[in-house]
């Protein structure tokens, strides 16, 4: 088993994990892996940084395919220990830091949800079966085309976003009560409108900009207690 810290980022063949995965090997002490479904785009990209002069190091995995995730998860047990960094642009060793690469739009789509919708997303103990539920739920209404009267905005990446910051929240209260001592950090960020191929060339920010907040979080200092649990846009926690 290997010494060596591990960071891993998810989704990082291009775009803002690929500035992610940049910045984390010119500042991180530690292995640093880019993943992506695809195994010659994501080798690909390895080989675009090793003509940097930057050294990461790939394994496939595709977050939608159980099959992959599992496979990689044994991978970094077994090599590793666990992870020490997890950035999910698409289980955690002690110290680990966790950043849930999510957007503004999630809050922007909360404010647009009925009073009774806010309420849930936002308890204090909303657990993962019954955010879950409410997510399903959503798809329900979207499909049948009630969503607007249920109390749903119209726009599903907006909610998507939503479910996965008060995932970050649920995530960071259990490490609370089942790790208290472990000082893992697990919190939620927006890298801003970055020019990818979803927001077109016309959006303000470089990947590597998009990319700061997001390596931010990773590189929380040991010892450091907070931000955890929050959602963070240009390295400040943000309401929620």
């Amino acid at each position: 088993m290997s010494s060596s810290k591990v960071a891993l980022v998810t989704g990082a063949n291009k775009g803002i994990g690929f500035a992610v995965v940049r910045s984390l090997c010119k500042e991180y002490s530690g292995d640093v892996y880019l993943t992506a479904r695809d195994v010659g785009r994501g080798t690909a990209a390895v080989e675009s940084l090793k003509k940097e002069g930057l050294t990461a190091l790939f394994h496939q995995l595709d977050i939608t395919d159980p099959r992959s995730v599992h496979t990689a998860r044994d991978f970094f047990t077994e090599q590793y220990g666990g992870l020490d960094v997890l950035v999910n642009n698409a289980g955690i060793a002690f110290k680990g830091r966790i950043v849930n690469v999510s957007s503004e739009m999630g809050s922007v789509s909360l404010s647009r949800c009925s009073p009774e919708l806010q309420a849930r997303f936002r308890s204090d103990d909303i657990t993962e079966e019954e955010l879950v539920g409410l997510m399903e739920r959503f798809v329900r209404d979207a499909q049948e085309g009630v969503h607007a009267e249920r109390g749903w905005p119209s726009t599903a990446y907006g909610v998507s976003k939503t479910g996965l910051t008060t995932l970050t929240r649920i995530l960071a209260r259990n490490l609370l009560k089942e790790r208290p001592g472990d000082e893992i950090l697990c919190n939620a960020c927006c890298p801003g409108w970055v020019r990818t191929d979803m927001a077109g060339p016309n959006a303000t920010k470089s990947p590597d900009e998009g990319a700061v907040t997001p390596v931010y979080l990773a590189l929380l200092p040991a010892g450091a207690k907070e931000p955890h649990g929050q959602f963070v846009s240009e390295k400040k926690v943000q309401p929620w």
